[in-house]
């Protein structure tokens, strides 16, 4: 199983994509999204190309030296959410299509397949697998102090960047306050999944321990605006980070990979 304290110890690796700022690393995964998005939605090169991008990612997965297993797993955790939508394109007729060739397969309850709902769902997986694949290679090799400078330091709004600077703060310990609960509950044979146990029960002690998570984080919430307070939060000096200058290697990355994608655009 991934846990936060997994995640976080692959970004303090040591590799040439480690090493890059995180503001280049930033931008180039916001450049590969507004690509991967901005391609026809129906294309006869559009799997082609998404498929030669995803082979740059995992390219730069295998040279920053990141663990495969919790690479693939992250990425298998994420990959359900847009599985679901892309399944069901083939049997939708979309709007901006005018015209339709049924696929030759009689199916029950009155559906229908079309070439041009497979073609579309299939390009809808594809860019959905290349985009979780560019997040969560910046993930893995950014750690989550350096991402919200990055995002502070190319104008993201200080809002944003705030409350990304307190959920990169407190994740872990609310992780661990909910890890805590976990291991009470098994001390006294809680688990969700009996069979012997009544369903109005299990779910009654679910209940309780969202419950308790909710009140300990609004109370850890008054304690530490209260600190932020006492120590001048509000004066314009709040966040503090590291800052770093960009280096040779971080422009030659940024013009390698812009460079990649418009020769994927243009010859492939």
């Amino acid at each position: 199983m991934v846990t936060l304290t997994d995640i976080e110890r692959e970004s303090y690796k040591n590799s040439p994509i480690h090493r890059l700022d995180p503001r280049i690393k930033l931008l180039f995964i916001l450049v590969i999204i507004i690509y991967v998005v901005s391609l026809p939605r129906i294309h006869e090169k559009n799997i082609v190309r998404l498929f030669a991008i995803e082979i740059y990612l995992l390219l730069l997965v295998l040279v920053a030296g990141l663990d495969l297993r919790y690479f693939f797993l992250r990425i298998l955790a994420i990959l359900p959410f847009g599985l679901a939508i892309a399944l069901i394109q083939p049997f939708l007729r979309p709007s901006f299509m005018e015209t339709y060739t049924p696929y030759p397969l009689d199916l029950p309850f009155g559906l229908s397949i079309t070439y041009e709902g497979l073609a579309f769902g299939s390009t809808l997986l594809a860019k959905f697998l290349v985009c979780i694949t560019a997040v969560v290679l910046f993930s893995s090799t950014t750690r989550l102090r350096d991402m919200v400078a990055a995002a502070d330091r190319i104008g993201i709004p200080k809002e944003f960047t705030l409350l990304l600077s307190m959920m990169v703060r407190y994740l872990f310990l609310f992780w661990a306050v909910l890890k805590r609960i976990r291991i009470a509950q098994q001390t006294r044979l809680f688990d969700i999944w009996s069979k012997d146990a009544p369903r109005r029960w299990v779910i009654e002690q679910v209940g309780n321990s969202i419950s308790s998570i909710f009140i300990r984080s609004y109370e850890q919430g008054e304690r530490t605006y209260i600190s932020m307070l006492c120590r001048g939060y509000g004066s314009g000096h709040e966040k503090a980070y590291y800052r770093t200058k960009i280096q040779t290697q971080d422009i030659f990355f940024l013009l390698l990979s812009a460079g990649c994608i418009l020769y994927i655009q243009l010859y492939v």
